[in-house]
Parts: C-alpha cells; sequence; structure tokens
C-alpha cells in the first residue's frame, strides 16, 4: 500500500521492481492481480506529480 507522503523517486523505484518481478514471473495470480492494482496506483501518482510540477515551472515562467 502506498503511504501519502511517498516521493516521486520512491514511487517509481516501487513501480520498476513491480515490472521486473512481472516480467520475470515472480508473481503467483493472486500477487499478480494485486500488484497490478499497486501498479495502478503508483502509475497515477507518478502522473500527477508530473503533471503538478510542470503546472508549477510554467506558472514561475510566466511569471518571469
Amino acid at each position: 500500500m502506498m503511504e501519502e507522503n511517498i516521493k516521486y523517486e520512491e514511487a517509481l523505484a516501487q513501480l520498476e521492481t513491480i515490472v521486473r518481478k512481472m516480467e520475470q514471473n515472480e508473481y503467483n495470480i493472486d500477487e499478480l492481480a494485486a500488484q497490478l492494482k499497486t501498479a495502478q496506483r503508483l502509475i497515477k501518482f507518478c502522473k500527477d506529480k508530473l503533471t503538478k510540477t510542470e503546472e508549477e515551472l510554467k506558472s514561475l515562467e510566466s511569471d518571469n
């Protein structure tokens, strides 16, 4: 389960671990379903973080 205060780099590392284990067939079918849900949450978190950062950068650029 993801923590509320997780950092982008930590989320990305968790996602990379899940992907690597999936590619190496390290999950049984029950684990796979749970890990897919976790991966979806991590992807959403990373996308949201990148979007927010991009918006902040655009705001800073427009202020200058």
